[in-house]
């Protein structure tokens, strides 16, 4: 279990780097990201190296049993670059150039920032590849994290020539983005410019295609240093760290090319709900990599920076939180940062040191958290726990939140309402794409899956027959990879598994009002009423069992929740966006259905249950005490039997089956 965060030893006085280290044993840090940040004092000057005083850190490092994940420093190049190469400067969709004086200020299309990045990481992994102190890889930093598309030459030059690869012809892409309307038609590739500010909407199947490069472009980068690396004989690990549900960049593409996953999370103090975000995160992590444990890369030990108001953690959420990213897979917890800047945008940003030193809160909580995390025994990888799986999907998010839809919708909430759900419930989730094996799972829900290739329905089709429950929402099935309309209507893939047919998508907008979703839709069901909210969709029954229909408005006693027999399994529809009260009773049907029972019974909401193997770890992120009856487990480190017990506000115990 790796524990300990960012090392930014650049920004101290070399004097000040041996009292870290000893403070470091003392919190029981096992590990430091180090060189983040550092491009400017590895390389002052193209062609000039200073790596003594890095030496001399690693060095220190080493001796005091601290393992160092080594970064490439170029997720921010020095001033001397861009004052030399100005054409490494991205630009927004505006024209507007993003200069130097924060950070992440490159085209990651330019030629020659690549050159620059190149010749950085080519001589940090020839001097660092075999030394015994780099355990792991830290390839640049948060890619895209702060500019999430660049609209500069360099792009345009890149675009065009990945758009040529995609397609081969020009007339192949015309095709696809049906450029005959609003007289489009290109004649050549280098007649297509990024999506720059124009006088209207922009061609959904340009947006789509500049999103995937745009991933693409930021993915090409971290693979260019990552072969640099291994060129240069290394064999640790190598990654990059993500955030979580990260629009701008497709992680299940990135996935496959990290040898271990690890994610930067910061949920809300400010939020009593946000564990649950933070628990989406966790398990989004676990699911990219199943069969590989991930780090914690990057969280907070107290308050942030850069919020609007930016609350301190309560006492015992820091572990709290670090606990639930073990209890969901993580061998690691690391934080932003060791040491508290003194200076800087981040100088009020907490880290395991703080400003005020070691009389704080935070550095017994510190101290602390090291101590049981190396108590732990070796924890089960975890990787398939979960017989529910959320289908989340990068291609759909960026075609369904495009313009000129029948209504706007916030794709990332959608999901997480359904996970929310399931957590209240204290059923466990994976996520996945539709085109994934999806033969371990009892029940996959599919929400808002607008874009669906044929493979991924084809793959959601064959669940359903060999047994699963597949449930289905509103705007599903409706265009292909290319933001276009299949011929024959809607719900052309999916339909027949369903047993229904789809006239009309029925958006709820209240009449003269400018605002979307205020108007609601009742839906009375064989177990209760619910609300839909946003769409209310016309649908028409072939072969599907009725579980509920519309009350009132233009659409009542139509069908609302279908089920329909297919092979051996069942496929539901809803067809409106449920709230949250509503959300929670279909999913508790769904599940009742194909008997999948909570990982405990009887947890009020605010308390959390992860399951890794056969180890479950109970948090009660609340701020009463919480009663929890856990018979048939034992204590993961005592081993003593558990039948009931209690909880005070961020507690947390680890049991095992």
């Amino acid at each position: 279990m790796h524990y300990g965060g960012d090392y930014n030893p650049e920004q101290w006085p070399e004097a000040i780097w041996p009292d870290d280290v000893a403070r470091m044993r003392e919190a029981g840090v096992t590990m430091v990201s180090l060189g983040i940040f550092a491009w400017s004092r590895i390389q002052p000057d193209e062609g000039v190296f200073d790596f003594d005083w890095l030496d001399r850190v690693i060095e220190l490092l080493h001796e005091g049993g601290i393992a160092v994940d080594l970064a490439t420093a170029t997720a921010s190049p020095p001033p001397w670059a861009s004052a030399k190469y100005p054409e490494i400067l991205p630009q927004d969709a505006n024209g507007s150039t993003y200069w130097p004086g924060s950070r992440q200020q490159f085209a990651p299309s330019s030629p020659v920032y690549r050159r620059l990045a190149a010749e950085l990481v080519t001589a940090l992994a020839e001097r660092y590849a075999q030394h015994p102190a780099v355990v792991m890889w830290h390839v640049n930093n948060e890619y895209g994290c702060h500019l999430n598309a660049d609209y500069s030459d360099a792009a345009r030059d890149a675009f065009r020539a990945w758009l040529e690869v995609r397609y081969g012809s020009i007339d192949a892409l015309n095709d696809a983005w049906g450029t005959f309307f609003w007289s489009q038609r290109y004649g050549s590739f280098d007649e297509i410019y990024p999506p720059r500010k124009a006088p209207y909407s922009h061609n959904p199947g340009q947006l789509l295609d500049f999103s995937r490069f745009t991933s693409d472009a930021l993915f090409e980068c971290y693979l260019m240093e990552k072969n640099i690396i291994r060129a240069a004989g290394a064999t640790q690990p190598i990654t990059t760290n993500f955030m979580g549900a990260f629009k701008p960049a497709n992680y299940w593409q990135w996935a496959p090319e990290m040898d271990v996953i690890t994610d930067d999370a910061y949920p809300d103090p400010n939020d009593p709900e946000s564990f649950r975000a933070a628990g989406f995160q966790r398990d989004l992590m676990r699911s990219f990599k199943p069969d590989v444990p991930w780090l914690l890369m990057e969280q907070a030990t107290n308050a942030l920076n850069w919020r609007p108001t930016n609350a301190p953690k309560a006492p015992g959420q820091m572990a709290a939180l670090s606990m639930q990213a073990v209890g969901r897979g993580a061998d690691g917890i690391l934080f932003f940062q060791w040491r508290q800047s003194k200076a800087g945008a981040e100088k009020f940003h907490s880290a395991m040191l703080p400003h005020a030193g070691t009389r704080t809160r935070t550095w017994r909580e510190v101290v602390a958290l090291g101590s049981e995390l190396a108590e732990l025994p070796q924890l089960p990888v975890g990787s398939r726990d979960a017989r529910v799986a959320i289908v989340f999907d990068w291609e759909n998010w960026w075609a369904i939140e495009s313009t000129d839809h029948p209504i706007v919708l916030n794709y990332l909430s959608l999901v997480q309402g359904w996970y929310n759900a399931a957590s209240k419930l204290h059923v466990q989730v994976d996520f996945v794409r539709a085109s994934d094996d999806l033969s371990g799972y009892q029940v996959v829900v599919a929400p808002q899956l607008y874009l669906l290739s044929e493979t991924g329905a084809a793959s959601l089709v064959a669940f359903a027959e060999a047994g699963g429950d597949l449930l289905v929402t509103a705007f599903s099935d409706v265009v292909d990879e290319a933001d276009r309309f299949r011929g024959g209507g809607y719900l052309t893939q999916l339909g027949d598994a369903l047993g229904i047919w789809l006239e009309d998508f029925g958006a709820l907008v209240p009449v003269g009002s400018p605002e979307p979703g205020q108007q609601l839709a009742p839906i009375a069901t064989q177990f209760g009423e619910i609300t839909g909210t946003l769409l209310a969709e016309e649908i028409h029954v072939d072969t599907a069992t009725v579980l509920g229909t519309f009350s009132g408005g233009r659409l009542d006693g139509r069908p609302a929740f279908t089920v329909n027999p297919v092979g051996s399994g069942r496929a539901w529809y809803l067809s409106t966006i449920p709230d949250a009260a509503g959300t929670a009773s279909v999913l508790s049907s769904v599940l009742e259905a194909a008997g999948i029972a909570p990982l405990l019974d009887g947890l009020p909401d605010t308390v959390e249950v992860a399951q890794r193997g056969d180890v479950l770890t109970v948090i009660n992120h609340g701020t009463e005490v919480a009663t929890v009856s856990a018979k048939g487990t034992t204590d993961l480190l005592t081993g003593d039997k558990v039948k009931t017990f209690e909880l005070e506000p961020f507690e947390y115990r680890m049991l095992r089956r």
